[in-house]
């Protein structure tokens, strides 16, 4: 970086590293069984919660950022693991998503296969903005939230949202009478 350039980038890349790292070491020794274990009340099952957070990671890079097909519709398409995605925003979305919730299953060493790609592919796309870029307004609007920049997106949609689910399936580890987080 020649005179502190793309200094904000940089960080981004590395904090979206270290969440990586969070949630796939959290996730690292829960079984098929305890990932479809469903916790009382609306909270997500493990499974549920990291294919949200991953899947979601996809759309936002792939669709969002650089305007093309999420892998999981592309080169990953039936390859994810997943037996079927979340649903998309629209009517009634917090009921399908809940209900979907309940019945997705998931084939973890596979999912985190996907997973350790979509890492990748968010890094490469982060690698390839300048800090200038954090600015540019993109339309959230499907999700109820207007026009937000990229930053946004980056601190809320991403890092934050990480952070979130980690937590989650940190506790859900924690009902069934494991180890949460991986510290």
């Amino acid at each position: 970086m020649a005179n502190g350039e793309n200094r904000v980038i940089t960080y981004i890349r590395a904090q979206m590293k270290s969440a990586h790292w969070l949630l796939e070491e959290t996730i690292s020794d829960v079984t098929d069984e305890m990932g479809r274990f469903a916790p009382p009340g609306k909270a997500l099952s493990i499974g549920a919660a990291y294919v949200h957070y991953v899947t979601g990671e996809d759309w936002i890079i792939q669709s969002l950022f650089e305007g093309v097909a999420p892998l999981m519709a592309g080169p990953w398409a039936g390859r994810t693991g997943v037996s079927e995605p979340p649903p998309a925003p629209g009517d009634d979305h917090a009921a399908r998503f809940e209900a979907w919730s309940r019945r997705v299953r998931v084939d973890l060493p596979a999912f985190r296969t996907y997973a350790k790609a979509i890492y990748e592919a968010t890094d490469a796309c982060l690698a390839s903005l300048a800090d200038a870029d954090l600015s540019r307004e993109v339309d959230l609007s499907a999700m109820g939230l207007g026009k937000q920049t990229l930053g946004f997106v980056l601190d809320n949609a991403m890092l934050g949202h990480a952070y979130c689910h980690c937590g989650e399936i940190s506790a859900a580890k924690g009902m069934q009478g494991k180890k949460g987080y991986p510290f």
